[in-house]
Parts: structure tokens; C-alpha cells; sequence
């Protein structure tokens, strides 16, 4: 439901990921535990620990072409030195052909699942999409090894491996950090979620869906207020490079109290020839303006010949401002169910609602009786266009207010002049249907003989 209208609105199925084209099961190698040796009487070599063959790794995928793959991705690396195995996990897999699938996606209730495969077959995937791999070893103890790979194996279980998808709460990238954060006892939250940071979660949409301008306007108009507070450390990790960057940072407390870098070396496997990803998203403020007063420009030209003009012009100007009714009264439904009757709780508190509401919809129902002089319709149209372009400007006038801070001047820009200049040209064009002559002179008449009496 995120991803609306100019784009399906999908705010945002931009976070998901589906590196493989066919879906395989997770690989076997390194994610089942396997019994340790019994030491051998007498030995004078040590037996090592459970964990101690593995290597664990995060690896960060950058951005791509395809809208889901905007925001990058990641997963764990496993190689297990006593089976010869080097798996790699993800937590980004869906399917198109899934059944239900459009429908679970609009309802915010998509399904993704876990998959595994190996390491050749990961870098030789990524290097034909032209997206850079970095890798970083993470310094944890033979048991804290052997947690997350055994981890791994439970989840990698048929009845375990699905997980409703959630754009910003439950991901690729919050999967790989929570696994993460399990072994290390909960070490890694406890470093990042107090640490503020000055982005949102709208910033960083916006930020990564530039390329996609449409898609990035749809989300823009999907998402309510609660993707404007500021976002931790430990949220922003829903990013796959900014999981990567916060990892840096972080130091973990061992057995003995030490503490010591959870990262412990890091290398990039291979270098996309694309720009790096955008630092900052757009000011599209101008623009949308632009193009809002382009649609109050055109209108009002149409108003102007229909309300001298022929049948042509009056034709040409109810088709337009039937359109731009109908497309604001779609996205107006759209946003309330959004709101009330999905799991897409950042679509909730939308103070775009003020600049597409669903009296546009019954605006576009009533214009074309109105045009055609119905009894009744043009009142009717004139109110609701007057409402329409009314609750836009409360909209507009609601910025100057503490309590609300969503980030939607860019949304304000683009409909709030189309709405001002329909309500004037509806008012200018559509006109109540007078008595005919006819039936003048008879009311003229029966006038006269009353006075005349």
C-alpha cells in the first residue's frame, strides 16, 4: 500500500532484495553443528573448541537497478574450515509468483523467507548486477561462531525460514543484525540504540529512491508522520550500509570483562562501476511546485475557453478537471486504508490526507453530471470543490503549528494550487440551471396577474 498511483506506491518495498532469480534451499554445509572428536588418551595436542573452524562474516551489498534493490543488502558469510564449506545467508528472498502476492503486499503482509548458497555463487551473482561486496570478519569467540551457525540451521528449517516483511522494522538487514546482537548477548543494541541520529526514515527513502522519482513521490505522499521522528543508531541498521558502518564502531565485553572491536578486519570483494550512493535525498519542493502550478495553469486556461467557448472547450476542461478530482479522491482512499485497515503502520497519522482526501472522489463522480446541468450537481460540485481546496489550505496552514512536523512541503507544493485553481474554475464554469425562456414568460405572466388582482 506504501507504493501508490505514479509508481503502485510501492513506499517501499524499496527496502526488499532478491539477489537469485530462482529460489534454492539454504545450503547444508555450514549450518548444521556437528559433534567435536573426544580427545584421544595421552594426546599432547589440545582438542580444539566447538567453534573454532568457523569464521563468521558480514557481507554488504551496494544499491542496484531494480527498485528493491535501492537499499542494498546483506548476510553472513559462514566458512567452516573442518567441512570445507563457505555458505553465504540472506534474509532478503521473495517471490512474485507467489500466491497472493500482490494482495499480502498491499495488506503489508508480504512473506520472505531465508536462503542460503555458496560463496562463489553469491560474488559471480553480484559482479553480472554490477554491485559492489564488502566483507568484515567479525571477532567473536568459538562459541559465539558455533551460536550463529547453529542458529542459522534452526532457521533455516522449512517451518521456520518465512517472516512477514516489514520495509523498516523487520528486514534483510534487521534479520543479519539481530543475529548479530543475539551471540554477542545483546551487546550490539545496547551500543546503538541511545545513539541518536540526525536522519529519518523518510530521509533515507528519499535519499535512495532518487533514482526512481516516481516511486520516490509515491512514497513521499504514502508515509505518515511517524516516518519523520529521528532514528537511532540501532534503527538505522535497517540499512545494510549503515549496518556496516555502525559495526565499526562497536566494542563488545568478553568473558574476562576486556573489550575489544567487533569487527575485526574488513576488505571489499568487488567494486561496481556506478556512482556511490547518494549522500542526501532531493529538494523537490520547486519542482512539484512547478508542476502543481502548471495543472492550475491549465485548468484555468480550460475554464477560461470553456466559459466563452463551444462545446469542444466546456468538453476539454471536464475532462481535465475530472481527472485531477479522480486522481486526488484515489490516492485520498488509498490513504486511508493505508491507515486503518492494513499492517503498514508508517502509512498511519498522514497529514497528506489534507491534500488528497476522498471528497475529491465524489468530486469526480458529480462534475460530469454537473457539466451535463443536472438539477442539484452543480451546487453539489461547487461545495465540494470549495471543501477540497479549503481543507488543503488548513493542510498548508497546519505547518506553522509545533504539533505537526511531517515532512510534506514537496507534497503541499504539488497539490494545493491544482486544488485552488479548480475550485475557482468550477465556480467560474459551472453555473445552476436557470428557468428557461419559455417558462419565464409564463412565471413573468402569472407575476403580472397577481399584481394585476
Amino acid at each position: 500500500m506504501i507504493i501508490v498511483a505514479a509508481a503502485v506506491l510501492a513506499l517501499m518495498s524499496a527496502v526488499a532484495e532478491a539477489p537469485g532469480a530462482a529460489y534454492r534451499e539454504p545450503g547444508t554445509g555450514a549450518a548444521s553443528s556437528a559433534q567435536q572428536p573426544a580427545p584421544v588418551p595421552g594426546s599432547r595436542f589440545p582438542v580444539p573448541q566447538p567453534g573454532s573452524e568457523l569464521t563468521i562474516y558480514l557481507m554488504t551489498m551496494g544499491y542496484g537497478d531494480q527498485v528493491w534493490e535501492r537499499f542494498g543488502h546483506n548476510a553472513i558469510r559462514i566458512v567452516d574450515a573442518a567441512r570445507g564449506t563457505d555458505s553465504v545467508y540472506n534474509w532478503g528472498t521473495f517471490d512474485f509468483r507467489q500466491p497472493n502476492f500482490l494482495r499480502r503486499f498491499m495488506t503489508g503482509n508480504t512473506l520472505y523467507w531465508m536462503q542460503g548458497d555458496g560463496m562463489a555463487e553469491t560474488m559471480n551473482t553480484y559482479r553480472y548486477l554490477n554491485r559492489s561486496v564488502w566483507m568484515q570478519e567479525l571477532d567473536l569467540t568459538p562459541a559465539e561462531r558455533a551460536a550463529v551457525r547453529d542458529f542459522i540451521a534452526w532457521n533455516a528449517l522449512p517451518e521456520n525460514r518465512y517472516y512477514r516483511y516489514d520495509y523498516y522494522l523487520d528486514n534483510c538487514s534487521t534479520r543479519v543484525r539481530d543475529v548479530i546482537d543475539r551471540v554477542v548477548g545483546g551487546q550490539l543494541r545496547a551500543s546503538t540504540a541511545s545513539r541518536l541520529t540526525s536522519a529519518t526514515y523518510r530521509f533515507h527513502t528519499q535519499r535512495l529512491l532518487q533514482f526512481d522519482r516516481a516511486v520516490a513521490l509515491g512514497t513521499m505522499i504514502g508515509l505518515g508522520e511517524d516516518a519523520d521522528r529521528p532514528i537511532t543508531e540501532w534503527e538505522e541498521m535497517f540499512l545494510p550500509t549503515r549496518l556496516q558502518e555502525h559495526l565499526r564502531s562497536v566494542r563488545i565485553r568478553d568473558a574476562s570483562g576486556a573489550t575489544h572491536p567487533l569487527v575485526k578486519q574488513e576488505q571489499q570483494l568487488f567494486a561496481a562501476s556506478r556512482p556511490p550512493e547518494p549522500a542526501q535525498p532531493p529538494d523537490d519542493t520547486m519542482r512539484n511546485l512547478l508542476i502543481g502550478a502548471a495543472v492550475a495553469a491549465a485548468l484555468v486556461l480550460l475554464a477560461r475557453a470553456a466559459r466563452t467557448g463551444g462545446r469542444l472547450a466546456r468538453t476539454g476542461f471536464a475532462t481535465a478537471a475530472t481527472v485531477w478530482a479522480a486522481l486526488g479522491g484515489v490516492l485520498g482512499i488509498v490513504l486511508v486504508i493505508g491507515w486503518t485497515a492494513t499492517r503498514h503502520v508508517f502509512m498511519a497519522h498522514n497529514e497528506n490526507l489534507l491534500q488528497f482526501d476522498p471528497l475529491s472522489f465524489a468530486l469526480a463522480v458529480v462534475l460530469p453530471f454537473a457539466f451535463a446541468r443536472h438539477a442539484g450537481a452543480a451546487r453539489v460540485a461547487r461545495i465540494l470543490s470549495a471543501a477540497v481546496a479549503g481543507i488543503a489550505v488548513v493542510g498548508f496552514a497546519m505547518q506553522l503549528l509545533p504539533w505537526f512536523d511531517q515532512t510534506n512541503g514537496a507534497v503541499i507544493a504539488l497539490a494545493l494550487p491544482a486544488h485552488l485553481a479548480l475550485a475557482w474554475a468550477v465556480r467560474l464554469v459551472v453555473v445552476e440551471p436557470q428557468t428557461s425562456p419559455a417558462n419565464a414568460g409564463v412565471a413573468a405572466g402569472a407575476v403580472a396577474s397577481r399584481t394585476a388582482a
